[in-house]
């Protein structure tokens, strides 16, 4: 049994996240502000004599033994982060100086859960872990894209300096039961809608790209990573190749769901990426990790979740 920290664990992938390493027999703590995160995420887990919910914010010290830390702590959807972009930026950049310096104490293991908006509105595509970016640096999204990238330098530093073990993994668009019905992504938004018989939103002309990776293949990859016993550290992409357009996505979610919902068109928000497309490589070579669950199911077992909460 090892002692586990998720911090961001009642978010919707850290949930998922506990949730796994519980039923691999670890010792789990959660540890989340719940700023986007929710209890009923970790309700289920609550019983479970392994799991210890802890409500405090990463952008404070904190002190316990463990093993491995998972750092999923941030906002991760733009009307999240973008409502206090200080916070978030502050979330990023001293939530894992204090998390390195736990894992530095303890000798322990940390992963640090990067993002796709590393790489920007990317001038390479696919993006692979080589390509440094396309990043504004002073727009509206770059409260989440430099924090990251902050987050990264951090951890490299910690590695050099001190030989932290750590692990970067960059994730890219996740989806699957948990998400928050506000959470304001493109998934969320447009089974909410079309659920609701509401007019499904799409920003720009619906050319630009998404690749969509169900939340159960990303938590396999992370522990992956993280039990990943050679000299690789990352960063390595996750998520799903399979790329579609925001405008056929939106059609088949008014399929699938038999929804009466049209299609209207607003204006692209600023640097808002217009493709996103993993090369998953790195991680087929090093972790023998790729996605297994198939689009329809992943959206079929999404929309019956949010079907359950709205």
């Amino acid at each position: 049994m090892k002692k586990i920290l998720v911090t961001g664990g009642a978010g919707f992938i850290g949930s998922h996240l506990c949730k796994k390493l519980l039923e691999q027999g670890n010792e789990v703590i959660c540890l989340d502000n719940l700023y986007t995160g929710s209890i009923s995420n970790i309700e289920p887990l609550m019983d479970n004599n392994n799991f210890n919910f802890i409500e405090h914010d990463v952008m404070e010290p904190f002190y316990t033994q463990v093993d491995e830390v998972y750092n999923l702590a941030c906002p991760a959807s733009p009307p999240h982060y973008q409502k206090n972009p200080i916070k978030t930026f502050k979330t990023s950049v001293f939530g894992i100086l204090n998390m390195l310096e736990l894992a530095k104490e303890n000798n322990a293991t940390i992963l640090q859960a990067s993002t796709s908006e590393v790489y920007g509105d990317p001038k390479v595509h696919p993006q692979d872990e080589s390509y440094w970016g396309h990043v504004n640096p002073i727009g509206i999204r770059s409260c989440y894209d430099e924090g990251k990238r902050s987050a990264e330098t951090l951890m490299m530093d910690y590695y050099r300096m001190f030989k932290t073990n750590i692990r970067i993994v960059r994730i890219f668009n996740t989806y699957g039961p948990n998400m928050d019905v506000n959470d304001g992504r493109v998934v969320s938004n447009f089974i909410i809608q079309a659920l609701k018989g509401e007019d499904i939103t799409i920003y720009g002309d619906g050319s630009q790209t998404r690749s969509f990776c169900y939340v159960s293949d990303l938590v396999d990859a992370l522990i992956k990573m993280m039990n990943n016993k050679s000299e690789f550290i990352g960063p390595v992409n996750l998520g799903n190749p399979n790329e579609r357009s925001i405008k056929d996505f939106a059609k088949y979610i008014v399929k699938t769901t038999n929804s009466k919902s049209k299609i209207v068109f607003k204006p692209l928000p600023k640097d808002d990426p217009t493709k996103r497309k993993p090369d998953i490589s790195l991680a087929k070579e090093k972790l023998g990790w790729e996605p297994k669950v198939d689009f329809e199911i992943g959206i079929e077992s999404t929309v019956e979740y949010f079907k359950s909460v709205i």
